[in-house]
């Protein structure tokens, strides 16, 4: 961000900012650009955060409110993620259900903001806002794009690996009911060599044959042919659908390993 300009006081430069297509900043933005420091530079993010002018998303860095947001409290989150995650110094990328919605799968808009990070991050909950983090330590390796959002651009995992992740993830954001669900939308923007490149850098393999079997069920059976040549040669163990129930006295579905102790039914 462009600081070396000096502005009257900080109500100033937060107009100058949001004229300019920008909704955040940090303190030590403030600092240089009012030259502002200490108890002057305090009480004045106190006053505009009580006018609702701007919120704090996290310790030193504020999310600007513009008019028509001030019902809600707050711009979306995809305003500002780039510039928090460089302010908090965490690679990124928005996943899950998120990932899935910009993908075209909105059946089941989220009422969260997914953002997956390699290191554990606390998350963000205000007023009209949620973030929560994903911490996945391989998440460097797994295939992103960009997408444009009203401010610029930010970083996204691509269908199949946001596909993996929400099968890893499947307890934290809705069941696996709620998986299968998206993934019958999400399924028509992979193709079976993305599914195999994003497997290739999953480390966890019963994530895969999980996925395997979910999609199998979404009809897919042309998505995951190569899939399940690649799993059968690297002989799986035998994984549950759901890890948190017991797995003795179901079925096992022998293509991928998968012990069916839970009933699986999407919405589509």
């Amino acid at each position: 961000m462009n600081t070396r300009m000096r502005y009257r006081d900080l109500p100033d430069f937060v107009d100058h900012l949001q004229s300019q297509g920008r909704y955040s900043f940090s303190k030590a933005d403030a600092e240089v650009a009012t030259s502002n420091n200490g108890g002057a530079l305090r009480k004045a993010l106190w006053r505009l955060e009580d006018k609702k002018r701007i919120r704090m998303a996290r310790r030193g860095f504020y999310v600007i409110v513009p008019l028509e947001y001030s019902r809600t409290g707050i711009v979306p989150a995809e305003w500002f993620i780039a510039d928090l995650m460089k302010h908090l110094e965490q690679p990124y990328y928005v996943g899950l259900l998120s990932a899935a919605a910009i993908h075209g799968a909105s059946h089941q808009q989220p009422q969260e903001f997914h953002v997956v990070v390699p290191k554990t991050e606390r998350d963000i909950r205000i007023e009209g806002l949620q973030i929560r983090f994903f911490k996945k330590g391989s998440m460097k390796s797994s295939p992103t794009e960009e997408a444009k959002t009203s401010t610029g651009y930010m970083r996204i995992s691509d269908a199949a690996v946001t596909a993996i992740d929400l099968v890893a993830y499947a307890s934290r954001v809705g069941g696996l009911d709620r998986v299968l669900t998206v993934l019958q939308e999400l399924s028509e923007k992979i193709t079976p060599n993305m599914l195999l490149e994003a497997s290739n850098r999953e480390k966890n393999l019963s994530y895969l044959q999980r996925l395997g079997w979910l999609l199998e069920q979404s009809k897919r059976a042309d998505l995951v042919a190569k899939l399940a040549d690649w799993i059968s040669k690297k002989e799986p163990k035998r994984t549950p659908l759901d890890p948190a129930l017991p797995r003795k006295g179901f079925p096992r579905d022998s293509r991928w390993n998968v012990v069916m102790n839970t009933n699986v039914e999407g919405e589509l």
